[in-house]
């Protein structure tokens, strides 16, 4: 069957004699049915391709010479026309036979191999088996190793720490010997410290025996304690026959005498500006009481704390050459220069304390501390001086406001500098706290201080719109009585103008009462407070502004009464009084037009106000319940008064 695949042709006797041999290799890789079927049948066609061609050679014969046999042409037509058929058919029935052959073959071929599959098969199963009993076994020893190995390590971790506990412990017996022998020297005669061990007289050993010391202290005074005695009370005893009481005097005097020495050289080396010399005797001094002598000792020492000069300079740069009283501008000048001078020098200083000592934060807050309560307090003690409220000041030098505003500046620029010697750095000083603590004796009084200060200038506007009238009153020299009264009158109207003033004066104030007033509550009180002062101001001024239209209205009546005429008069005493009453008519008509520009501009008061109330005022009422509703009750209570004045001075209208 190979020759068929591979396409090798042989002749039909060739074919007929030999059997056909298909092999299972030939359905193998790339087998093809429509290849294996041409390579058996084309054996047997070019046969009859050949008789084709045959008859039609034949044809062109008889068509040609028309002499061809004629018995030949019968034989041909009288043929089969596939003669092949037979062995093609022989052919198919041999290849079926062969087929079934392979198929056998096969199929033996693939229960040989099944067998084979299953035998392997279970060969595997049992090497699994064997396998995993193994693996099993070895997960076991594994265990017992792990647990071997961790109850090893965890024996020679405890003898580890036996053996560090033992070497700390020798150690520590080792220093405690040590600690003892200088323990016995200092327990000697009171006082006396020249026949001590090298360690304590040695310059370059001072951070070594200021360590020791620290360590004796503690051990003697913890043995003191023990023995419920006192050091204090048996320091002075020279025999001290008991415990070791000599022994903390002794170490007391040498840590004393330690820390001075240190000290000294710690301010040499500050004047030579050693800082790596002042670094060593920082941290050595913070053996004792954690450096707080040598950190209070830095800042005690600080020029700007020591020179009195300093605080001249800073009182002559906010105050002037004069002294008080200053402008508030002037003030706040002074005060930016010289807090801005403070943060610097600070800032300097902090670069300082930051190179040299171990805690720089602790530092910080004492200097800080120290920069606000002695320096800031000296100036502001003189800056601000408070006034007795039963002795106001002149209001021709400033007043109570002139007071209120140096402290408002004084506040704020202060406040200013405590955010910025936060910025800088102040440890864990509570600056904002220690700046309102500053203030607090004038924040205490602050609200009686601003009420006082309102009515001071609501007394001195009244007094100076009298004088204004009297001098206006004056200058109309030979004008009539009646006349003379109107003009006055008139001179002292209502004026929107001072309405406004007054409503300057309390924005004033509540912007103070904001500065001052931390808390919600506490602001919307001092609000409603100052705020009551305007209402009464208003109130007054306009109600004694329409008391005094209407008694001009009421004069101009009386006038008109006195000169009506009688039925019996001469013509000269009639012509006097016609006279007389045309002026009183004037008059009259003159108290009418003031009385009227006097409701209006009241009118016009009133809505300033209300405006006032309604853009400023009443959100800050609102974090208290009932004040805002009592501030319209307090207005509405006030302007009624200007009302009741307003309705009597349309009843004089009615009389004229």
């Amino acid at each position: 069957m190979k020759g068929l695949k591979d396409g090798a042709k042989v002749d039909k006797s060739s074919a007929n004699s030999l059997p056909l041999i298909l092999d299972i290799e030939d359905f193998k890789g790339d087998f093809s049915f429509d290849a294996l079927f041409g390579n058996l049948v084309n054996e047997h066609l070019p046969s009859f391709r050949d008789d084709d061609a045959d008859s039609s050679e034949g044809g062109d014969g008889l068509l040609n010479g028309h002499a061809r046999d004629a018995s030949k042409t019968a034989q041909v037509l009288s043929s089969p026309s596939f003669p092949e058929v037979d062995s093609l058919l022989a052919l198919f029935k041999d290849s079926c036979k062969e087929l079934v052959d392979l198929r056998q073959q096969v199929d033996a071929r693939l229960n040989n191999l099944k067998k084979e599959v299953q035998v392997q098969d279970a060969k595997h199963r049992k090497t699994l088996c064997e396998l995993e009993k193994g693996i099993d076994g070895l997960f076991d020893s594994f265990a017992r190793l792990d647990s071997r190995i961790s109850s090893v390590g965890q024996t020679a971790a405890k003898i580890g720490d036996h053996l560090q506990s033992a070497d700390s412990q020798r150690e520590a017996a080792s220093q405690t010997i040590e600690l003892i022998k200088y323990l016995i020297e200092f327990n000697g005669s009171p006082g006396d410290l020249i026949e001590l061990s090298p360690l304590f007289s040695d310059d370059s050993r001072v951070a070594e025996a200021a360590s020791v010391a620290q360590k004796l202290r503690a051990f003697a005074e913890e043995d003191v304690g023990r023995h419920g005695i006192s050091a204090s009370s048996v320091a002075g005893n020279a025999t001290a026959s008991r415990g070791l009481e000599v022994a903390v005097a002794n170490l007391q005097d040498y840590c004393n005498e330690l820390e001075n020495r240190l000290l000294a050289r710690f301010d040499a080396a500050s004047q030579r500006r050693e800082l790596s010399t002042m670094a060593e005797c920082a941290k050595i001094l913070s053996q004792f009481n954690r450096g707080t002598s040598a950190m209070q000792h830095y800042v005690r020492t600080r020029p700007m704390f020591m020179d009195v000069e300093v605080m001249n300079a800073d009182t002559r740069l906010v105050l002037g050459d004069q002294g008080p009283p200053a402008s508030p501008s002037n003030v706040s000048r002074g005060l930016s220069s010289l807090y801005k001078e403070i943060t610097d020098t600070v800032r300097k200083e902090a670069a300082t304390i930051m190179a040299v000592f171990p805690s720089p934060n602790d530092v910080m807050s004492i200097l800080v501390q120290r920069v606000l309560e002695q320096r800031v307090t000296a100036l502001l003690d003189k800056l601000l001086v408070k006034p007795s409220l039963m002795n106001l000041p002149p209001i021709e030098e400033g007043g109570l406001l002139l007071y209120l505003r140096i402290l408002a500046v004084a506040y704020e620029k202060t406040q200013e500098l405590a955010r910025d010697l936060r910025a800088v750095g102040c440890g864990d000083l509570d600056v904002e706290g220690l700046t309102e603590s500053l203030f607090i004796a004038h924040k205490d009084e602050y609200l009686e201080h601003e009420q006082a200060s309102l009515k001071q200038l609501y007394r001195a506007k009244m007094e100076e719109l009298r004088a204004e009238g009297l001098q206006q009153s004056e200058s109309t020299g030979s004008i009539g009585r009646s006349r003379g009264a109107a003009l006055q009158s008139s001179n002292q109207q209502i004026s929107v103008t001072v309405v406004t003033e007054f409503v300057r004066w309390n924005e004033e104030a509540i912007s103070r009462c904001t500065l001052f007033s931390s808390q919600s509550a506490t602001l919307a009180t001092n609000v409603k407070a100052v705020f009551t002062c305007l209402l009464d101001q208003v109130s007054q001024y306009i109600t004694e502004g329409l008391e005094r239209a209407r008694d001009s209205l009421n004069e101009a009546a009386a006038l008109r009464e006195r000169f009506v005429l009688g039925t019996s008069v001469s013509r000269r005493v009639a012509a006097a009084a016609a006279s007389a009453a045309e002026a009183a008519a004037a008059a009259g008509e003159s108290s009418f037009r003031s009385f009227m520009v006097a409701v209006q501009r009241c009118a016009s008061s009133v809505a300033i106000v209300q405006q006032y109330f309604t853009n400023s005022i009443s959100r800050l009422l609102l974090p208290v319940d009932g004040a805002h509703a009592a501030s319209c009750e307090e207005m509405a209570t006030s302007m009624s008064t200007a009302e009741g004045a307003a309705y009597k001075g349309f009843s004089s209208v009615l009389k004229l």
